[in-house]
């Protein structure tokens, strides 16, 4: 990896995604923790956002060993890493299409719950901002699985080191992070 690309990464997560507080933060995985990263900071930010899908493309990515034709998961945290990815491959002349994943189907139109060109897509690697308990990734995971999409790799910006990873890697699909949250304190 460029060490510019993790170098200004960390030093944004340091600035402005990493928070500390005496009175614990409620996360998504409906556990509390006294460290709070909202990867929001980076992801919707032009720059930084850029800075990160160059570094997922650059680095991360080629050690995966992994062919795929898209990039998705869960709204909200998944959804701009995955365009910034699929755009960044764009640039180089392939395409990488972006999938969304919703909660839950839709009440009205389709009722689809994946958006975006799914159909003929035989392999995904699944996104995060970060992975607490693997949850939200899970849930993308087997949507995805349920129509047919192959999953078995992962990236994300931040794992929080409780349990995420493994409990991913029990489903058989491997996540790979650019940080992980003991680099913070």
């Amino acid at each position: 990896m460029s060490h510019s690309h993790r170098d200004a990464l960390f030093q944004w997560m340091k600035t402005y995604v990493y928070r500390h507080s005496e009175t614990p933060f409620r996360l998504a995985s409906g556990l509390e923790s006294q460290h709070y990263f909202n990867c929001k900071e980076i992801t919707l930010h032009p720059e930084r956002l850029s800075i990160l899908a160059e570094c997922f493309i650059e680095e991360i990515i080629p050690k995966l060993n992994i062919e795929f034709q898209a990039v998705g998961g869960l709204t909200l945290g998944a959804d701009p890493i995955a365009y910034a990815i699929s755009l960044g491959y764009q640039k180089r002349g392939k395409n990488v299409f972006p999938l969304v994943v919703r909660k839950e189907s839709k009440g009205h139109g389709t009722g689809q719950q994946i958006e975006g060109f799914w159909k003929d897509i035989k392999t995904c690697l699944v996104v995060d901002d970060v992975i607490t308990t693997g949850g939200s990734t899970l849930k993308a995971v087997k949507v995805l699985r349920e129509v047919g999409i192959n999953v078995t790799k992962g990236i994300c910006i931040l794992d929080r080191e409780e349990g995420g990873s493994e409990n991913l890697q029990t489903e058989n699909v491997t996540m790979t992070s650019i940080f992980a949250k003991s680099e913070f304190f």
